[in-house]
């Protein structure tokens, strides 16, 4: 599995690159940073969802996996598929409690917290991206920063987060990229540059093959009981 250091870092870490293109018509940037306030308190969240990803790693440790999780709230049933190109037969399950960290409600930054500075509108076919970059309103050290978000003009709710982080002798930095589907924004990429104990280390993690059913059983995320085995009568 990802060494937990580098994995807590994918939150925040990498550099996704806006597509060059012609400076878009923009909408006044209040107006947007307005609506952007307005979509993340109205923002819906999936009362359950399936998805897959896959996750590549480079560094002191090289990792190649492909997972299918299920999840409900907090509730996950982790599935790993394949490792380094090879099926996993049985595969190999997980279950757990945990928030989506890679939630955009849980992700995007907000005016509590940072300072957004506007820096311009980039066209991007049918979306234009508003690119803000974003300063903590109080000093976070070493630890997670959001230092800039390109906000969806179709959502507006982010496009791409871009990210800081460190601890101890680990830092990096990176982003998670967003985009709408089934009436939700769901992240369709994260990936990380970092350094470990002075060591680089790179990690891309995609998303995608997303279903939304309206529930799951609670049988999805428990352990499966063994069978009783009756107990012949004596003679």
């Amino acid at each position: 599995m990802v060494p937990a250091r580098l994995a807590a870092l994918v939150l925040g870490l990498c550099a996704f690159a806006i597509p060059a293109s012609a400076i878009a018509q923009q909408m006044d940037s209040q107006l947007v940073l307005q609506n952007y306030a307005r979509a993340l308190d109205t923002l819906k969240t999936p009362p359950a969802l399936i998805f897959q990803y896959a996750v590549s790693q480079e560094g002191p440790s090289n990792l190649d996996q492909r997972h299918q999780v299920y999840r409900r709230g907090v509730e996950v049933r982790d599935e790993t598929l394949a490792a380094d190109g090879a099926p996993l037969k049985p595969k190999l399950v997980r279950f757990g409690e945990r928030e989506d960290r890679y939630a955009v409600g849980r992700v995007a930054p907000r005016a509590a917290n940072y300072a957004f500075i506007f820096l311009k509108a980039v066209k991007n076919g049918a979306r234009t991206d508003y690119l803000y970059e974003t300063q903590p309103l109080e000093p976070v050290g070493s630890g997670f920063a959001v230092t800039g978000v390109a906000i969806d003009s179709r959502t507006f709710l982010p496009h791409v987060v871009r990210f800081k982080a460190g601890s101890g002798t680990v830092a990096g930095t990176g982003a998670i990229e967003y985009a709408p589907l089934g009436g939700y924004v769901v992240p369709v990429a994260a990936s990380v540059a970092a350094t470990l104990d002075g060591k680089p280390a790179r990690e891309h993690i995609s998303f995608g093959a997303y279903r939304f059913p309206p529930t799951l059983p609670s049988s999805t995320f428990a352990p499966p009981q063994p069978l009783l085995h009756a107990t012949p009568p004596q003679i």
